[in-house]
């Protein structure tokens, strides 16, 4: 594995941490659809059923599902769908054609999904107070929560899947692949410079803090190597740094940061790598040299 990974320039972040929308689970364009239930929906639908490569499956895929993918089609993100690249409890990622490049389609599963899980997650998260114990929307409003945290992250500088679109329980995001293929995470490669490597997931950890996230579930599984970069993936779960949870979230994220390049030889403890993300001083003194001239 190559020595250099490449840091991405942060974009300008305003107020990062203080100020954030609320985020709409109110019924889309998509549930609209499967209620009318159209000619030209109905045969879509079949034509997407009917795929044998697609495969399906009755726990991923309800009426407004399938709406979801229409609309988005119908929007131009979705031309063609291709295979699964990964499927889970929560939910399914398949790839899709939109145009001459390859995105990524991930689909969460409404009926299946683990809903205690996911409140805790957005309990306490001041984008969506008030949402409820409606599992629908509960499930939509982490879908939006997933596109709105990689949004944060980008403008923030860390390289993670350029977020394209939502509709429902559906989001399109950029495929990270290597040579054709998935790009593989950090514990299937050689690192022959972990402590380049090291520094670039502190970076890219502190950039997130800064910019009010905590990715609540980060480890060598969820950083994954193409291009000489490092892209943080599956942010569904990040919360902002407001959330009652987000201290011992952001603890558990840098002992597994930690251990994992402990075992690659370095000596670093999760409490060191928690102590540089939350330094006052050290963000202080990075503002102060931004506005000096």
């Amino acid at each position: 594995m190559t020595e250099e990974f490449e840091l991405v320039a942060p974009e300008a972040v305003d107020s990062p941490g203080d100020e954030w929308e609320e985020i709409d689970v109110a019924d889309t364009e998509a549930d609209r659809i499967a209620r009318r239930r159209d000619r030209e929906f109905n045969e879509f639908r079949k034509r997407i059923k009917d795929t044998e490569r697609f495969k399906l499956e009755e726990s991923v895929f309800d009426e407004a599902t399938y709406a979801a993918i229409y609309k988005l089609v119908q929007d131009g993100y979705i031309d063609a769908f291709g295979g699964p690249i990964s499927t889970g409890k929560e939910a399914n990622v398949y790839t899709a054609k939109a145009g001459d490049q390859t995105v990524a389609v991930k689909v969460y599963r409404i009926n299946a999904s683990d809903f205690k899980d996911m409140r805790g997650y957005l309990d306490g998260d001041p984008r969506f107070e008030g949402i409820g114990q409606d599992k629908r929307k509960v499930v939509m409003a982490w879908v939006r929560k997933e596109f709105a945290n990689l949004k944060r992250a980008k403008q923030a500088g860390v390289r993670v899947p350029n977020p394209i679109a939502v509709e429902r329980n559906v989001l399109v995001m950029e495929y990270i692949a290597t040579d054709g293929d998935r790009a593989k995470r950090l514990n299937e490669v050689h690192i022959e410079n972990p402590e380049t490597a090291y520094e670039v997931v502190r970076e890219y950890m502190r950039r997130l803090y800064d910019a009010g996230l905590v990715h609540g579930d980060l480890s060598e599984y969820n950083i994954v190597f193409q291009e000489g970069q490092l892209v943080v993936i599956d942010l569904g779960q990040a919360v902002t740094k407001h959330h009652p949870n987000a201290g011992d979230f952001l603890e558990r994220d840098c002992e597994n940061v930690a251990a994992f390049f402990a075992r690659q030889g370095m000596e670093i403890t999760g409490e060191q790598l928690y102590d540089y993300i939350t330094d006052d001083e050290r963000t202080a003194s990075d503002e102060d040299a931004a506005d000096d001239p």
